[in-house]
């Protein structure tokens, strides 16, 4: 991970120091309080989405740029918590789930699946198999009426 230098709010007291802009100045044009401006400039607190959708307007940039900024300083600043990266390193992977299925051989077999999907099932073949007699039954019924209705020729 790169070394991030400025906080999100040092960066935006760059920009309004190089454009001449005040804390008050920006409070006014961007309709925010100007104790808010003023520790956001600080580094005292974090650009929410409602100010980075401001600032983006403002600067003419997008949230994501701001949002990034603050993200990239958060994970920047937590990683020097040793306390926490001694957890975090403490943690293991995931590791995908294993089914046991039953080959026709009776065999148990483990087959990996998808997380989050539900495995495919295969119907019984009795199932999947009808009947003759209980595929059409009216037909069947009706060929015999039939064939009785009819004389014999000769």
């Amino acid at each position: 991970m790169s070394k991030i230098v400025k906080s999100p709010g040092e960066f935006l007291s760059e920009m309004l120091q190089k454009r001449k802009i005040s804390n008050q100045k920006l409070s006014k044009d961007i309709q925010l309080s100007q104790s808010t401006v003023r520790l956001v400039v600080l580094g005292k607190t974090r650009i929410s989405v409602p100010v980075a959708l401001r600032l983006a307007k403002y600067f003419n940039t997008n949230p994501e740029y701001w949002l990034d900024m603050q993200m990239r300083w958060d994970l920047a600043e937590v990683v020097q918590d040793k306390k926490l990266m001694d957890i975090v390193g403490r943690i293991t992977r995931f590791q995908k789930e294993l089914e046991v299925k039953k080959p026709a051989a009776g065999k148990a077999v483990a087959a990996k699946t998808a997380v989050g999907k539900k495995p495919a099932t295969k119907k019984p073949a009795a199932a999947a198999k009808k009947p003759a007699a209980a595929k059409k039954p009216a037909v069947k019924k009706a060929a015999v009426a039939n064939a009785k209705q009819k004389p014999a020729a000769k």
